[in-house]
């Protein structure tokens, strides 16, 4: 008569046992791709900020010697983009938090974004 109790015992700790593996294994299956697209994201915004980067400069170059034709001094024809790029820096400072927070809020959304297989399985 122990024999089935016994059995029961051991089936269920199998069962229990396989089932932490498998929510482990799920925790890190989700934990992987949630970590490859931000990393995916990271890196996009990377190459664009880059190539966007190129192209500032050089279109800065094109106006600091359109403004040097202009003034007619090199100096201040570049010393005019310098001023420009200093109050882009000014009001960049002003409102750097709402950047903050949106960088915060695209992460949070990424790492806790539940897809469509996620609602359905716990309906």
């Amino acid at each position: 008569m122990e024999e089935p109790e016994n059995d029961f015992f051991t089936t269920s700790r199998r069962e229990l046992e396989q089932y932490v593996q498998d929510r482990i294994l799920l925790l890190k299956l989700q934990t992987s791709e949630k970590t490859a697209r931000l990393v995916a994201l990271l890196f996009s915004v990377l190459v664009i900020a880059l190539l966007s980067f190129f192209v500032l400069l050089f279109l800065s170059i094109m106006a600091g010697y359109y403004f040097a034709g202009i003034t007619g001094s090199l100096y201040a024809g570049f010393g005019i983009v310098a001023t420009f790029y200093v109050l882009i820096l000014v009001l960049l400072i002003f409102i750097r938090h709402g950047f903050n927070k949106k960088i915060i809020n695209t992460i949070i959304k990424i790492f806790f974004d539940k897809t469509d297989e996620d609602d359905e399985k716990y309906r």
